[in-house]
């Protein structure tokens, strides 16, 4: 047999997924980590924490499934975007924790580089916009108040990275300091048209280049994990999200996924057009199996299925996630609205000032109420991205493919389709974003084609709209009622 390794580094969780030649599941560890949320909007992690947690569900899957490492014929990574790692290069020891892609310190440096006009720079090299969301602020954040930093730094004695860099540093003991397109379009350094970093980007933000990985296509050999004697090649890298899409077999331009995560993320290929986005979504790269890279059009949600978390650990209405359809359904008809702005609103609406708020709140509103509402905004904030995606793109989605954690949750997938108006297809592989990586990672070591890719994604269930259109309307209507009065909720002046 030949297998690929998948290793998914999450937001939450690190895991680690074998799948064999047919491209099944053949094993699943995972294992949570520390989410340290040391000021009002400050989230971080622990890299070596990281590290350890994803080291240790490889450990454990290999030794567990007995699959002999030579029958392991490369290793894939994904990873959560944006999340900030900076590193001594000779102890190998990051100076301070990881700044998480949610964390909202940096959205004042963000407000100046607005003010001296830099937005058009940025959308023009990088396809984003300017937002504490990206790691580059981050990285600013950190050169400027973790003391001795800058000094380092200036001496090209510090290393940036992503965590798949990160997590690449530690596999080949410090030997490989690389990413790929798709993470180093995610830091607003980089220019996706020259597939470089770029040099104003890197003044604007005070980074020194000697702190930046080499970048490659997201097919490619990146080093080698040397484990108990063995050289297991790095085969593939992409970010979460290009990942899925890659999973997803969305090969071709026009073709779409969403996924549903800590976050909610919808990607759509452009191929090889860079198409500049006039309403408010983000330009990005694809997994490229080549030097020629691939676009796509991105919506970025911040908050998904961490609202469904917060019902859990906040307000403890439900003890398990998948309590959230349940309660749903106890309830016929809802006029309660929620809006997850946890951490502002990602696209369309870019506001880092929007704050979550609930809306339509009676006497009679229960518990019940709220857990439908909280689902309910998942899909209510994808069809803003939809709407968005079919504008800029001028083509209009019949069908969208999901996967993640939160499409085994039926209501919201049928409430998805009827809100949309389109048919929502669940593949029978949910792990859209391990199996992304694992194909990129075997396309490189001859396990699999393009053609192959394709053959490996069935459906295993497709939703479709049952909402008059009037209703479908109505209620998004009032969805964006709601939404327009979070808007700027913690803007001082």
């Amino acid at each position: 047999m030949s297998y690929i390794l998948a290793l998914d580094q999450g937001t939450t969780s690190s895991r680690a997924i074998l799948f064999d030649d047919k491209g099944q599941i053949a094993g699943v560890r995972q294992k949570e980590f520390t989410q340290y949320f040391p000021q009002s909007g400050w989230v971080e992690h622990d890299p070596e924490e990281i590290w350890n947690t994803q080291f240790e569900v490889f450990r454990t899957l290999v030794a567990e499934l007995q699959i002999p490492l030579i029958e392991i014929k490369a290793i894939g990574i994904t990873n959560q975007r944006e999340t900030t790692v900076v590193w001594d290069a000779e102890t190998g020891i990051p100076v301070y924790n990881a700044i998480v892609w949610q964390d909202k310190r940096t959205t004042g440096f963000c407000e100046e580089l607005k003010k001296n006009g830099r937005e058009k720079l940025v959308k023009t090299r990088t396809g984003l916009v300017i937002d504490s969301y990206f790691s580059g602020t981050k990285a600013h954040w950190i050169l400027e108040n973790v003391e001795g930093a800058r000094d380092k730094a200036s001496k090209g004695q510090l290393r940036f990275g992503t965590i798949d860099t990160w997590l690449i540093w530690k596999m080949t003991g410090g030997e490989c300091h690389i990413t790929d397109y798709t993470n180093a379009s995610r830091t607003m350094m980089f220019n996706i048209r020259s597939k470089q970093w770029d040099g104003d980007l890197l003044e604007m933000l005070g980074v020194p280049e000697s702190m930046l990985p080499s970048v490659a296509p997201s097919s490619h050999h990146f080093g080698d994990f040397d484990y108990q004697g063995n050289k297991i090649p790095i085969m593939g890298i992409a970010g979460d999200q290009q990942a899925a899409l890659f999973g997803q077999a969305c090969l071709g331009p026009g073709e779409a996924k969403n996924t549903y995560g800590t976050g909610c993320f919808m990607l759509m290929n452009t191929g090889d057009e860079c198409r500049d986005s006039e309403n408010g979504l983000l330009t990005t790269m694809a997994c490229s199996i080549d030097e020629d890279p691939v676009y796509a059009l991105e919506g970025s949600i911040f908050i998904a299925g961490a609202a469904i978390q917060w019902l859990r650990d906040a307000l403890k209405v439900i003890d398990h996630a998948g309590d959230s359809e349940y309660f749903a359904k106890k309830v016929d008809s809802s006029e309660v609205y929620l809006v997850p702005a946890f951490a502002g609103l990602g696209a369309p609406y870019w506001d880092q000032f929007s704050r979550g708020a609930i809306f339509g709140l009676t006497r009679d509103t229960g518990k019940n109420h709220i857990i439908k509402a909280a689902l309910e905004s998942i899909a209510f904030q994808t069809r803003d991205v939809l709407a968005a995606m079919e504008e800029d793109s001028g083509i209009s989605i019949s069908r969208l493919n999901v996967d993640g954690g939160a499409t085994s949750n039926d209501y919201l997938m049928q409430f998805q389709s009827d809100i949309l108006g389109v048919e929502v297809d669940r593949p029978q592989i949910t792990e859209s974003t391990a199996l992304g990586a694992a194909f990129l990672a075997g396309l490189k070591a001859g396990v699999w084609t393009l053609e192959d890719i394709k053959q490996v994604r069935k459906t295993q269930q497709l939703f479709k709209p049952v909402l008059t259109s009037e209703r479908r309307e109505s209620l998004y209507k009032t969805w964006k009622k709601a939404v327009e009065r979070t808007l700027n909720w913690s803007k001082t002046e």
